[in-house]
């Protein structure tokens, strides 16, 4: 394959990764302002806000499924189009079951592009032939803080969310189909999966305990973070929110650089460091209280988490015993289940005993992925297998341990 193509389909799939990641922080940001339109009470909110977990529930195993079956492409395309046209309808939502209704298929719209575009983006790195997959989740990383970014601004200066959100609709759109002729075609990645749900191995399922713990803690940083500053630390509110700010920052900085660590470390060093900092950093944050140290640790579980999933979503799409897009969508499943009940879990726990305590589930969660590291594969040297579970060999990235199947063969 000419090099030039690789490097214009890896530069498509950076795009769909950051117009995602624009367009869920659009939606984010503006919550709010829904909610106050449609005179919601947070109890109405949270039923609502369940329709979008729903929806990607149910559509990530299906969209896993047909880009196995028909190749990522054209799913990609599709999904992300679908995605921007559901963002201004939900700006136009006339009351709750109506909202409701509209933020499932916002959600199915959202978890069909996030598998899509990940099974995009193992084929493409598999061309490459080395770890680019991390700069993709910093692309996408990078388009959630420009969409809450221009989010906040458009809040700021009273600006309705209908034509914030018919903006980035369209620009998403444009961008779409722009691009969409350099993905790589449907014969790179379709696989004639016929069975819809990866069956379960050794394997995948140890992914999938790796993208439980990881998920599950970004989730938890993306609550409770702030609120345990305010209410442990006594920051205030504004300084509160530098906390995950911190968080988020250091964590795309760490995908960027991920790819270039991946390389010379291996996956399995990256995601037992990752799962050791993150752990390590959590703890400082925990155990001080002095604030800037706290922030210092809130940053370093950032750069603890940032490599960790994007390097078991690739290990998902290169394991052996599975085509790449039901693989992805099982262990996807699992992370998105971690990033659901994490938050509540922590509360719980914090009513139980106190929100300290409560976060060290996470730190104790970040060590299990650090135990579980081995699974993700992948050796330095050139030509030397990782025996994992089930007998599978993992290998170096661009060393190919797919077995294609027959038309007729199970997951």
């Amino acid at each position: 394959m000419p090099t030039s193509i690789p490097q214009a389909a890896r530069l498509a799939v950076a795009v769909y990764f950051f117009l995602t990641g624009a367009t869920f922080a659009s939606w984010a940001v503006r919550i709010p302002a829904v909610q106050t339109r449609l005179g919601l009470s947070p109890g109405e909110l949270g039923v609502a806000l369940l329709g979008t977990a729903a929806g990607e529930l149910v559509f990530m195993n299906l969209a896993g499924y047909l880009a196995a079956r028909f190749g990522s492409r054209f799913l990609t395309v599709i999904a992300s189009v679908c995605l921007s046209v559901m963002l201004p309808i939900l700006a136009l939502a006339p009351t709750l079951p109506v909202l409701v209704a509209t933020l499932m298929l916002f959600g199915a719209s959202f978890g069909s592009v996030n598998v899509a575009m990940n099974t995009q983006g193992v084929a493409v790195e598999r061309c490459y032939g080395r770890s680019i997959f991390s700069s993709f989740h910093a692309c996408y990383s990078i388009g959630g803080l420009t969409g809450a970014l221009v989010g906040g601004l458009m809040a700021t200066h009273d600006i309705a969310p209908l034509p914030h959100f018919l903006g980035v609709a369209f620009l998403g759109i444009i961008l779409t189909l722009s691009v969409a002729h350099f993905l790589l075609p449907a014969h790179t990645d379709a696989q004639g999966a016929r069975v819809v749900v990866a069956r379960p191995t050794r394997t995948l399922l140890a992914l999938g305990l790796v993208a439980f713990c990881v998920v599950l803690g970004e989730g938890a940083m993306a609550d409770w973070s702030a609120v345990y500053l305010n209410t442990i630390l006594r920051t205030g509110m504004g300084l509160a929110a530098v906390g995950y700010a911190a968080f988020s920052i250091v964590m795309a900085v760490g995908r960027g650089m991920g790819d270039h660590l991946a390389n010379r470390l291996g996956p399995s060093m990256m995601v037992r460091l990752g799962g050791l900092v993150a752990a390590g950093g959590l703890t400082l944050a925990l155990v001080v209280n002095w604030v800037p140290l706290a922030l210092v640790g809130f940053g370093l579980v950032g750069a603890g988490f940032s490599v960790i999933f994007p390097l078991t979503l690739s290990a998902a799409g290169r394991t052996s015993k599975h085509v790449s897009g039901t693989a992805i969508a099982a262990v996807a499943t699992c992370g998105y289940v971690g990033f659901l009940v994490g938050p509540a879990v922590i509360g719980f726990a914090a009513n139980a005993l106190n929100l300290r305590v409560a976060l060290g589930v996470v730190v104790l969660l970040s060590l299990c992925a650090a135990a579980f590291a081995r699974v993700v594969g992948g050796s330095k040297q050139a030509g030397s297998g990782q025996v994992l579970a089930d007998g599978e060999r993992s290998f170096p990235l661009g060393i190919s341990t797919e077995r294609k199947p027959k038309r007729s063969s199970q997951i």
